[in-house]
């Protein structure tokens, strides 16, 4: 069974379309990119799939409808993290993280521990007395991903969780997104970071035209011919024994008009 199967899903964002007929499905095992250029609906795609944005057609949580269920039966299925950096209030940060739990209502010592390993996986460990608002952006960016893992939902859904982390911290956490698939869980995250969706996804779901144009393997789907299309640039593109290498290096050339 699919932790989230999308069919047929349109949205709007204001009076214009921005998703029309999209089909996404994310297994258990899976750690699926979502791609697309500024504006292609990736943000408006997993703010309806958490039930956050309207939107219409097709979306189930683990077989169930969305519609079907509660605001706490789908903070069970499904972890989601925004792009928004913003934190208002001063908590620290193992309260902060902590709120991620709040679904389960489990043990203290079923919450610590989770929170613990979540501050440890974000390697947050003697920050959790800190006030979040005080927080660097990449700490701060950490700590609201830390929540996220915290809430320990069967699927998280990730809007750009890699944007303002160092190198040295992306790639942690792309490895411990692969450690959660391999645990059974399933990740949608949304990347503008080509080479880490070539190195690290199991899968890449590529938007433009408000479709899901390619889905599947990265190499299958980042090919010269399509960064080309959907993003105007032309990358290196190799591997070597641990997966598949992509490096943008310039502009696509512009075809000539015809006339």
């Amino acid at each position: 069974m699919s932790l989230l199967a999308l069919e047929g899903v349109t949205a709007s964002r204001g009076r214009r379309p921005v998703l029309a007929g999209v089909d996404l499905a994310v297994a258990p095992g899976e750690v699926v990119a979502l791609l697309g250029a500024n504006g292609a609906g990736k943000s408006t795609l997993l703010r309806a799939a958490a039930g956050i944005a309207p939107a219409s057609g097709v979306i189930r949580l683990g077989g169930a409808a969305l519609g079907a269920l509660d605001a706490r039966a789908r903070a069970l299925r499904v972890a989601y993290l925004p792009q928004e950096r913003e934190i208002a209030w001063a908590l620290d940060v193992a309260a902060l993280v902590g709120l991620g739990r709040l679904p389960h209502r489990a043990t203290p010592e079923a919450d610590r521990a989770a929170v613990a390993e979540a501050i440890a996986a974000m390697d947050l460990a003697g920050f959790e007395a800190r006030p979040a608002t005080e927080l660097s952006g990449g700490e701060r960016a950490r700590a609201l991903i830390a929540r996220a893992l915290a809430q320990e939902a069967p699927l998280l859904l990730a809007d750009e969780p890699a944007a303002g982390l160092d190198p040295a911290h992306q790639i942690a956490l792309m490895a411990r997104l692969r450690l959660l698939a391999r645990t059974g869980r399933g990740v949608l995250v949304a990347l503008h970071d080509l080479s880490l969706a070539a190195r690290w996804c199991d899968r890449a779901a590529l938007l433009h035209g408000g479709r899901i144009v390619a889905d599947g393997p990265p190499e299958a789907v980042l090919t010269a011919a399509r960064l080309a299309e959907v993003y105007g640039i032309v990358a290196h593109l190799d591997r070597d024994a641990d997966g598949p290498i992509l490096v943008p290096v310039g502009p696509a050339p512009s075809r000539p008009e015809r006339g």
